[in-house]
């Protein structure tokens, strides 16, 4: 399966609020795009610009892998957002897009197991991904707690509604409107999670919201490690243009990693200095990646064996970083062998 730009149309656009737009999209060649990504996962999505370097955003999945439906991102109108306002304005049915297979590490270890979700805003994108599939292919209970400034911004309303009445023994929902409660309050976050602060818990929305969810998860008791944030950046490279492979090094330090890569396994030398993703892809392998800034999380793996040092990280969090996982195009080797998977 190709790591390259795969071409998707957009088949349907669904207006999910004034300023939110869904685009359905159908891949153009389903064999070299299978639809395997996880819960909460995104796409990232070459916008078409005249700006030097170009502009790609990430956009998450609100589809589910585990429902019978076409892959589906959500896009919500930002101020000055050049990305989301283009697509808003012009992708429309029959549009095609090219994008990168999807990436991320927002995903529930297990759909069994019962949730805490919290969402402001279009950060509902991804957690309605991880909802759908928890109802759908596993057994746990799901309670959700969505802020938006009015009923008129509440993104997937009445999917909501409708999946509570399918659920109503799995799925509580609580809305936050910002024109009856005001902005959210720790108080009042911690009043509403109090009953659920023993489950795993996923949060997305504006860095405001996401900052005073996890302060106040974690004063209540919530062990960091079960504390899962969705961070994007904007991405500043263009991670669709041709990548020239640099040449490596021929004489110094040099690493042997183990690679476990699309079901297969391989033994690669990682010279010291070099960056793994590089060291991956000069060695002929496709590893995945997107923006190679460390903001997205594209390239992300996890090593089983040894020990790695990041020269730069915006996405993975402690809790992350302690279960193993790394960002290949930042990753520099410290120990002498390695060994490192991107299955699971």
């Amino acid at each position: 399966m190709s790591t390259g730009p795969q071409r998707v149309r957009v088949v349907e656009v669904v207006r999910e609020t004034a300023d939110a737009h869904s685009l359905v999209l159908e891949p153009e060649d389903p064999a070299s795009f299978p639809l395997d990504y996880r819960p909460g996962q995104f796409l990232t999505v070459r916008v078409p610009s005249e700006r030097e370097g170009g502009a790609a955003r990430c956009y998450s999945l609100s589809s589910s892998p585990h429902c019978a439906e076409r892959l589906k991102v959500t896009v919500k109108r930002t101020v000055g957002g050049y990305g989301s306002n283009w697509l808003c304005d012009n992708a429309a049915e029959g549009s095609v897009l090219d994008v990168l297979r999807p990436s991320g590490t927002f995903c529930p270890r297990s759909l069994d197991e019962d949730l805490l979700l919290l969402a402001g805003g279009s950060g509902i994108t991804p957690v309605m991904s991880i909802l759908k599939s928890v109802l759908t292919a596993g057994a746990g209970a799901v309670t959700l707690v969505y802020a938006n400034r009015d009923e008129s911004s509440v993104i997937f309303r009445d999917e909501l509604v409708t999946l509570t009445k399918e659920h109503p023994d799995r799925l509580t929902v609580v809305h936050w409107l910002e024109s009856v409660q005001g902005l959210p309050t720790a108080a009042g976050l911690r009043a509403l999670t109090a009953p659920y602060t023993g489950r795993e818990v996923f949060i997305c929305g504006p860095g405001p919201f996401m900052d005073l969810a996890v302060t106040t998860l974690a004063e209540a008791g919530v062990p960091g490690d079960r504390l899962h944030v969705e961070r994007f950046t904007s991405l500043t490279g263009d991670p669709f243009a041709e990548v020239v492979q640099a040449e490596l090094p021929t004489e110094g330090p040099v690493t042997t990693v183990d690679v476990e890569l699309d079901g297969e396994r391989s033994t690669v030398s990682w010279p010291t200095g070099v960056k793994l993703l590089d060291a991956l892809r000069a060695a002929g392998l496709d590893a995945p990646f997107s923006c190679r800034e460390g903001a997205c999380s594209a390239c992300a793996c996890v090593v089983l064996e040894g020990e790695v040092t990041l020269e730069r990280n915006e996405v993975l969090d402690k809790n992350d970083l302690a279960d193993g996982l790394i960002l290949a195009c930042q990753a520099l080797p410290v120990s002498d062998r390695l060994s490192i998977t991107y299955e699971g």
